[in-house]
């Protein structure tokens, strides 16, 4: 649909970054439903592909009567899933398309939850105002400055309130994106953060992601006046066949897919 022509490795502003993303979850937003909406369901909080769920990790705590934000929501599953444990949940993605298939699932489940269209690098909200912050995949690789992102949550925090974001497990970045045997050679150096940019044949940026590695993300967490307090690292569940794009058992058996940092505000 938006006739992609090539990869390239290039830097790119916030504003191509941005327009990039939303124009790609608009136009992907019916078929990554498709592909994978049964196993994210739609009132569930799965963190990330190796099937880590919110209620066996308890990496929110209790999230009774918290004010809570979820950021790249997506058709938000998450959300649903912590209003209904009792969550006072708005959830925040870039995407029109990714929101009404939010809108759709709140029809078909009763569960309704504020959604909010904007960017995860200028939160629309006092500061403050939220409890608990996370994201499962959702903003902060596809953002060009995630320093400005971890600065927003802080700001929206309130003194001891917490934020869990899990991303792509940094040392993925020097494989290519391939889930069988021509994703185990190493073809990049894991300190290149020239970003990864899918344009079509005009040279437009159709799909972008952002690298950081392990200490950058330490950096940008402590400069946001943020405590980082655990990094979880999934490991593959045994017995689990599923593929979902390069992740798969041969590359997880081996090594991390996903990274979710645990956080706190001070206070």
């Amino acid at each position: 649909m938006l006739g992609t022509a090539g990869v390239v490795r290039r830097p790119l502003s916030a504003a191509e970054s941005a327009a990039a993303s939303r124009r790609w979850w608009d136009a992907d937003a019916d078929d990554y439903h498709e592909a994978h909406g049964e196993f994210l369901g739609v009132r569930d909080f799965v963190w990330c592909p190796e099937g880590l769920r919110e209620g066996d990790a308890e990496l929110l705590g209790d999230v009774r009567g918290a004010r809570v934000l979820e950021l790249g929501c997506g058709s938000a599953p998450c959300s649903r899933w912590l209003a209904e444990r009792g969550a006072r949940i708005v959830g925040l993605d870039v995407s029109a398309g990714m929101l009404r298939h939010a809108l759709v699932a709140a029809g078909a489940t009763g569960v309704e939850v504020p959604l909010v269209q904007a960017g995860a690098e200028r939160l629309p909200f006092a500061g403050a105002s939220f409890d608990i912050a996370c994201s499962a995949f959702g903003a902060v690789p596809f953002v060009a400055d995630s320093a400005a992102v971890m600065g927003e949550v802080a700001r929206v925090l309130r003194p001891g309130g917490r934020w869990v974001f899990a991303v792509n497990h940094p040392v993925r970045w020097i494989f290519p994106d391939d889930p069988g045997r021509a994703g185990l050679t190493v073809t990049q150096s894991y300190f290149d953060r020239t970003p990864y940019v899918e344009v079509d044949g005009s040279g437009r940026p159709t799909y972008v992601e952002h690298h950081r590695t392990i200490g950058d993300r330490v950096r940008e967490i402590a400069a946001a006046g943020l405590v980082l307090h655990d990094i979880v690292e999934p490991e593959w569940p045994e017995g689990q066949q599923r593929e979902w794009g390069q992740w798969s058992p041969l590359r997880g058996a081996l090594f991390p897919g996903t990274a979710i940092f645990c956080c706190r505000r001070p206070g």
